[in-house]
């Protein structure tokens, strides 16, 4: 069955109002219809219909989506355009067959070993590959690179892995909750610092933690290149890494892989098999953004004396998409010696949108360009969020832009100033 079908209803609720260009970010930086989600879906309606062919251009116009879901909170009728351009995507996949970077991507998303050795070599022979940004702790590509050029600024790649630094189980005191973290990609590779900070800010709470050896990537960038079997392989090892410890909670410090958790398993895989569906649907249930589930389990930074510091916050969107906007706010104020100041926009998209910056990095920056202009009218130190992506693109912006701001993790903020003792 096509895809589209699945969402033939869904398409139909599109009543062409339009309302969807102003809040997209793509539209904003491109100005033309077909980008836009109205463009998308009036591009899909056709494809469904057989009036148009599922071809190069189509696939060119599908891939300039962010999957942000502004479009989706703004749509009076909510018409679901993320799942939407994720099944054209799928249906180009199909007929016209799966682009090679995203063969490439979901080969090493598969065989996590051989991520995991290519992420170690990478390590070791950074010098030779990366050279440092003057005056900036970033990094940046000696010589381009097939799908990454050599404009971006990177951070440097962990030398070892977070997922090998600590045993599987933590255990807490007793009565304490039992805590799943789903760690995510770019943690265990890019910003294992974060990891750090979690298992911190979980052990002084008295938390049993348990980081699962087997967790794989939870599948988006296979998904947004329309690689559904990829996908669901994924989703299902996690799923039985995940189901084997008994949990309170199952968290998360990614937005992007909170966002697969309680949408794209239980609207996507959930729909298409439902011998998973009970299953997909449970983790859903069970799963939590970090900042809710420290909050929840309250919290309390260290009242010793900090040092004064400026700090501005960053929604990502797959966190902005669940209502997950007050939780690390509340938390960051109640650090003392932290003063949060609100950029213009910060509920707007960054740009990054997983593998969108791979196939668009000028538009990518283009969007980024905003986030960069309102961080720095802030005069802020430290730019503070809830997704890895979200920290890789700010970083590069502001790194292009010549600016000294430092981009943390909340996490990484909240555990600096966190008693380490138990409760």
């Amino acid at each position: 069955m096509n895809p589209l079908k699945r969402l033939e209803n869904e398409l139909k609720n599109c009543v062409k109002c339009g309302a969807c260009r102003a809040h997209c970010p793509i539209f904003s930086a491109v100005g033309r219809e077909p980008v836009s989600a109205r463009g998308k879906i009036a591009l899909a309606r056709a494809a469904l219909s057989g009036q148009l062919s599922l071809d190069a251009r189509t696939r060119e116009v599908m891939s300039k989506c962010l999957l942000c879901g502004r479009c989706v909170e703004k749509c009076a009728n909510d018409v679901p355009t993320d799942l939407i351009v994720l099944a054209a995507r799928e249906a180009l996949a199909s007929k016209k067959g799966i682009t090679l970077f995203h063969r490439l991507a979901g080969f090493l998303l598969r065989n996590r070993a051989l991520l995991s050795g290519g992420a170690s070599l990478a390590s070791l022979f950074g010098p030779l590959l990366f050279r440092k940004v003057p005056a900036t702790s970033g990094l940046r590509l000696r010589f381009p690179l097939p799908f990454i050029g050599n404009q971006r600024s990177f951070t440097k790649i962990a030398s070892k892995p977070f997922l090998a630094r600590h045993p599987e189980i933590i255990h807490g005191a007793p009565g304490r909750p039992r805590i799943v973290y789903f760690v995510g990609c770019m943690t265990n590779f890019l910003y294992p610092e974060i990891g750090e900070a979690a298992v911190t800010l979980l052990k002084s709470l008295g938390c049993t933690v348990i980081i699962p050896k087997n967790q794989q990537c939870c599948g988006f960038p296979a998904l947004s290149g329309g690689d559904l079997d990829t996908f669901r392989e994924l989703a299902e090892r996690n799923l039985a890494a995940l189901e084997k410890h008994q949990a309170d909670y199952i968290m998360t410090a990614c937005a992007s892989c909170g966002g697969a958790f309680h949408r794209m398993y239980p609207r996507i895989l959930g729909e298409r098999f439902p011998e998973l569906a009970e299953r997909f649907q449970a983790l859903a249930e069970k799963a939590v953004d970090a900042s809710v589930l420290l909050q929840k389990l309250g919290l309390n930074p260290d009242r010793s004396v900090a040092p004064l510091e400026k700090v501005t916050y960053h929604d990502p969107c797959h966190l902005r998409s669940r209502g997950i906007i007050h939780q690390p706010r509340e938390l960051l104020r109640a650090v003392p010696g932290l003063s949060l100041v609100e950029m213009s926009k910060a509920d707007s998209c960054c740009g990054l949108g997983g593998t969108f910056t791979v196939h668009h990095y000028g538009t990518s920056m283009a969007i980024n360009s905003g986030k960069t202009a309102a961080i720095k009218s802030t005069g802020a130190q430290t730019v503070v969020t809830g997704c890895p992506g979200c920290m890789l693109q700010i970083s590069d912006g502001l790194q292009q832009a010549g600016s000294r701001a430092r981009v943390r993790h909340t996490l990484e903020i909240l555990a600096r100033n966190i008693s380490k003792k138990s409760p």
